[in-house]
């Protein structure tokens, strides 16, 4: 079978694991239009996962932000329309550094963005403790953040200190907190083309889909299960996860 329909069949995990053994040969032509397929189907689960998980935390009472300053303080954004150009822009302001993940540009071009944080500045009596709510910032202010050239300059001093850049995609889960924490939770540039890559400073030590895989197995929250906090997150789990997809 193709990894396509290996995947349907419920071999997530698997197949993307056959897929990162292919290293640079997956983009040969007679293999990249079966992950394409792969990707997208990946990626429409996690745009449904997420529409669902929202559905519910407004159920229960959540508290989003409703003051935006920026599209990465909403819960969820569609795709922008300038996606496109967007990536384009992103692709040419790291060449020099490597590329951009297959991953997250098809996650983009699906998902658009997410931000289940709860807003600390309305009310500080979290629902959960240090839960870690998923976040992705919007392509347009990833864009915006890595174009500058105060911020290119500090990509240069960290390539030249350790081979390799990352992309900021989402606060660690002290800072989501409102707690002074460690390095934001990046996705690693790669120097040749990649269809994912390693998801770097959060714990799991694992790659940008096998994170958000992390994730939906825990309702949006990857660490809201740590016995460390007595979250009370079982009657939301069980709402909850019967409805969504694997990925």
């Amino acid at each position: 079978m193709t990894f396509y329909e290996r995947y349907l069949t419920g071999e997530t995990e698997q197949v993307y694991e056959d897929i990162n053994k292919l290293g640079k040969d997956a983009f040969l032509p007679n293999n990249l239009e079966d992950i394409e397929k792969v990707l997208t189907e990946t990626f429409e689960r996690v745009a449904y996962n997420l529409n669902i998980i929202y559905k519910e935390l407004i159920a229960i009472g959540y508290l989003f932000k409703t003051d935006f300053q920026f599209n990465s303080d909403r819960p969820l954004i569609k795709p922008l329309a300038e996606t496109d150009q967007l990536l384009y822009k992103l692709d040419k302001t790291i060449e020099s550094f490597g590329f951009v993940p297959t991953s997250l540009k098809i996650f983009y071009k699906i998902v658009g963005a997410c931000n289940f944080g709860w807003d600390y500045d309305t009310n500080e009596d979290f629902i959960w403790e240090c839960a870690d709510p998923i976040q992705i910032i919007s392509l347009d202010d990833l864009v915006s953040y890595i174009s500058d050239d105060d911020n290119l300059e500090v990509f240069q001093e960290y390539y030249n200190e350790d081979g390799f850049v990352s992309l900021e995609l989402s606060a660690d889960y002290l800072h989501k907190d409102n707690i002074s924490g460690g390095p934001p939770y990046s996705l690693q540039i790669t120097p040749e083309s990649s269809i994912d890559a390693p998801f770097l400073y959060e714990e799991h030590n694992t790659t940008f889909i096998n994170y958000l895989r992390i994730c939906f197995e825990n309702c949006g929250f990857s660490r809201i299960t740590n016995s460390k906090y007595k979250n009370d997150y079982q009657s939301f789990f069980e709402k909850v996860k019967p409805q969504l997809k694997r990925i």
